[in-house]
């Protein structure tokens, strides 16, 4: 599955790259190509490494929580496209300013591997580590308190 996730992360940077190249004006060694992770100077608005990470950890965590809850079997059926689709609009919203938005190391991967530099010799760590925090902690969270109860069980048995 990981493999998978970043196989297909470094196709859609070289499709991205294909697209993008197609301006006269772009540059692999621009300052942000592609929409890399960063932090410091490669933070689009120049956000600190603790910034970043606490960005990439409650973001995620919370990306887990919408995802958790809505495909629940207790959940309605049909929403969770929905309430994900818009979970991740506004992740976006919030964090394209600080990292340009990870939340999945895949994606991360995906364009630093094409772009090098600072964002996948120095930086990357920070997009893998922290999504991978914030997934757990949601995960722990979402099992600790909204676990399906055995009376849930039996009803639904």
């Amino acid at each position: 599955y990981i493999i998978a996730q970043v196989l297909g992360a470094i196709l859609a940077a070289v499709i991205i790259y294909i697209i993008a190249s197609g301006q006269p004006s772009f540059a692999l060694g621009g300052s942000n190509p592609l929409a890399t992770n960063g932090y410091g100077e490669h933070s689009p608005g120049g956000y600190s490494l603790f910034a970043a990470l606490v960005t990439e950890v409650v973001l995620t965590f919370m990306f887990l929580i919408i995802i958790l809850g809505s495909t629940d079997r207790r959940a309605p059926a049909g929403f969770a496209p929905i309430a994900i689709g818009l979970g991740l609009t506004l992740i976006h919203l919030i964090s394209i300013p600080v990292t340009n938005t990870s939340v999945n190391p895949a994606r991360s991967t995906g364009v630093a591997l094409l772009c090098g530099n600072i964002a996948l010799v120095g930086q990357l760590w920070l997009f893998w580590i922290a999504p991978i925090v914030g997934a757990v902690a949601a995960g722990f969270l979402y099992n600790s308190f909204f676990e399906e109860t055995l009376e849930e069980r039996r009803v639904r048995e």
